[in-house]
């Protein structure tokens, strides 16, 4: 079932936009989301930075970096103030890359208690759009637990981008963020752009009409057009170091992220 998508688009002024891709369930397809979308829009000339924000640190595998200085990550923006900056590697898909390593799961507990740290990856931010000039957007891939890790993520967010897959559980996760999102807007006293994206989509599955029913009626025009199918080269390509345009891109998978990024780019989502 095809829609209009007549959700207000963001401010036309802003000339870079900061993405969390988001949902309190693992599993739904946020990390593969975060990479194809950052990738897709690469091949559009728009300079993304990804951030990876996940401990699993899987963004940074699925980019095909297996290797980098332990003080060349996110977690030593938090524990040491390196500039952000000074630690973007730029990979061979065209998007510069903040790698992400297990020492982030320290985070909550050395910062737990500190009432400022939640502005902490705002201000790092806006410091390295500054210093590189940066204008593509960045998107942050989140860790599935709303800590201190994702409360930075959200605040340094003007848009969230939340992938459900299609099953009971990712729907309750999808609902409790949304309620978490309404809450975090009162206060911060902004808005943020949402937007809701089915993956691993099977048509065969009773379950997944009902699932996408219910977003519908939930979410209406937030609710992206496109599905992301359930593919095996989405399942795979992160094993190479791959994205899907690069491992398959005749893939059902390649197809649905292009879709995917055209509509979030043709409805102000990003740019």
């Amino acid at each position: 079932m095809r829609r209009r998508c007549n959700a207000p688009r963001p401010d036309a002024n802003r000339t870079l936009s900061v993405i969390a891709v988001f949902n309190q369930k693992g599993g739904v397809g946020k990390t593969t989301t975060t990479l194809n979308v950052s990738v897709a829009v690469a091949k559009r000339g728009l300079a993304p930075v990804a951030i990876d924000l996940d401990p699993q640190a899987h963004l940074t595998l699925a980019f095909g970096i297996r290797a980098f200085a332990k003080g060349d990550s996110c977690y030593s923006f938090f524990a040491e103030g390196k500039p952000l900056a000074g630690m973007l590697r730029q990979t061979p898909q065209g998007v510069r890359l903040l790698p992400g390593s297990p020492d982030l799961s320290k985070v909550d507990a050395l910062h737990a208690s500190d009432a400022g740290i939640s502005g902490k990856l705002r201000q790092g931010i806006a410091a390295m759009i500054e210093e590189t000039q940066q204008r593509g957007p960045v998107f942050i891939d989140c860790c599935p637990m709303l800590g201190v890790l994702t409360l930075n993520a959200l605040i340094a967010a003007d848009s969230v981008l939340i992938p459900v897959s299609a099953d009971y559980l990712s729907l309750q996760g999808v609902h409790r963020l949304d309620s978490a999102l309404n809450v975090l807007e009162q206060r911060l006293k902004r808005k943020f752009v949402r937007r809701v994206v089915i993956t691993r989509y099977d048509a065969r599955r009773r379950l997944a009409a009902g699932v996408q029913e219910e977003l519908v009626r939930r979410y209406g025009s937030n609710l992206c057009n496109t599905r992301i199918v359930e593919n095996v080269a989405l399942a795979e390509s992160p094993m190479y170091g791959k994205d899907v345009f690069s491992q398959s891109p005749a893939s059902p998978g390649a197809r649905d992220y292009r879709a995917l990024t055209e509509e979030l780019l043709s409805t102000g989502f990003f740019g």
